[in-house]
């Protein structure tokens, strides 16, 4: 008797993403699509990149160059971002040829010009500092000396972790940074500094369905413009400010027509307002923690959202969790970091490591660590500062190679 072999089942291919950029966001990402069942086409400049160094799937080449662009979005359900540096007429172009963009370029715009995003959050009724555009010095001497002096100069375009922004205690120092920029031919506007209590960050996605989803506002602490710890969720928020910072990322999402996560980057002032720093439509820094405390990272919500998937529950995992950023040390250490992990991991076994694949170097964000709060750790004061201590402590082992406490890790019993 001949057997009759089976029909063999349908089944239908998973969606391709392709993300421009090959730094750590894409490569979380494709740590997030894996669990998908998907693959993240990743656009890097250099194969040893950190998403380039995970991803089966890499095509070389410039996010400004049109024909990289073109090749890595070729046959993907979407193209999306692991930066903004993308020029816009390249977008729009890529738009053009059927390429679905996620975010839009008419959204990300908002993300890539300050000049840009600081006009439409004006229009739209959403709170800002005091601006104004500069084109030449005097604007800047005119609107310091209107806000008491105190202001911010900062890049139009291109601006990152302090880079592009200038704190200027008077009008002269003010005048003179203005100076510099404008020389060089660098588009510039000015702000007023703001008496803030603190920065927060409202982590919200949008699908194109237009299903949005918020996660709990976290605090961020910066140093030398550089986010170095996020708290989430930001301790001593009222249930009332957290919520009208929610509300105010999704109705920015929605305005803006925002596909993926909407970072919204906030200054909590001295007197319980709230104001629009920045806006980022991608994976964030601020975000990092919900890879550990919450039910779903935002690295699978953008997958998500930008698939048009129904998106998932943001509910935090612990009453605190917070995230610490692991940055090269002013000298590499003698220690492999192999052997770093080797010795956190005796010590702090719960804590959750996340490195990026990158030679040290100074000041660079190598990776970041998440203490997730136990059944145990409290919410209070008391309880936050605990793991404050423990994160920072983790992440200073990891990039210095050196215990914040002075524990030795050959001597010591525990």
């Amino acid at each position: 008797m001949v057997g009759v072999p089976k029909p063999r089942r349908e089944t239908r291919s998973m969606p391709v993403v392709a993300m421009v950029g090959g730094g750590q966001l894409a490569r979380m990402t494709h740590q997030a699509a894996v669990a998908l069942g998907q693959t993240l086409r990743v656009l890097a400049e250099n194969p040893g990149d950190p998403a380039a160094q995970v991803s089966p799937d890499v095509v070389l080449g410039s996010h400004t160059d049109y024909a990289a662009l073109r090749e890595v979005a070729q046959g993907a359900t979407a193209l999306t971002f692991d930066h903004e540096h993308v020029p816009t007429d390249l977008l729009d172009k890529l738009v053009a040829d059927g390429v679905n963009v996620a975010p839009p370029p008419e959204a990300l715009v908002h993300a890539q010009d300050k000049l840009v995003m600081r006009r439409k959050l004006s229009e739209l009724g959403a709170p800002v500092p005091r601006f104004t555009e500069v084109q030449t010095v005097d604007d800047v001497a005119r609107f310091a000396d209107q806000v008491g002096g105190q202001v911010v100069i900062k890049t139009i375009r291109g601006g990152y972790d302090g880079k592009g922004v200038v704190l200027a205690d008077d009008t002269e120092q003010a005048v003179a940074a203005a100076e510099r920029y404008l020389a060089d031919g660098v588009a510039i506007l000015v702000e007023e500094r703001v008496a803030m209590r603190r920065e927060l960050s409202a982590l919200v996605a949008r699908s194109p369905f237009g299903q949005g989803a918020a996660w709990p506002v976290v605090q961020t602490v910066q140093r030398d413009g550089i986010c170095v710890e996020v708290i989430a969720p930001a301790p001593d928020l009222s249930d009332e400010l957290g919520a009208q910072a929610q509300q105010l990322g999704l109705k920015l999402a929605d305005a803006l027509g925002v596909v993926g996560v909407l970072a919204v980057e906030l200054f909590e002032t001295t007197d319980g307002a709230l104001l629009v720093n920045e806006l980022a439509m991608r994976p964030h820094n601020s975000g990092h923690w919900t890879m550990d405390g919450s039910v779903t990272s935002q690295f699978e919500q953008h997958l998500r959202a930008v698939l048009d998937y129904p998106l998932g529950d943001t509910t935090a995992r612990a009453p605190v969790t917070v995230m610490a950023n692991v940055l090269g040390a002013p000298e590499i250490p003698a220690m492999s970091v192999d052997e770093r992990l080797h010795h956190l991991f005796a010590r702090m076994p719960d804590v959750k490591v996340h490195l990026y694949g990158k030679g040290e170097r100074a000041g660079r964000k190598l990776g970041h660590v998440n203490v997730v709060g136990g059944i145990g750790d409290r919410a209070d004061a008391e309880g936050v500062a605990a793991l404050r201590e423990r994160a920072d402590r983790a992440a200073h082992w990891l990039s210095h190679a050196q215990w914040t406490d002075d524990w030795n890790e050959h001597t010591a019993d525990d």
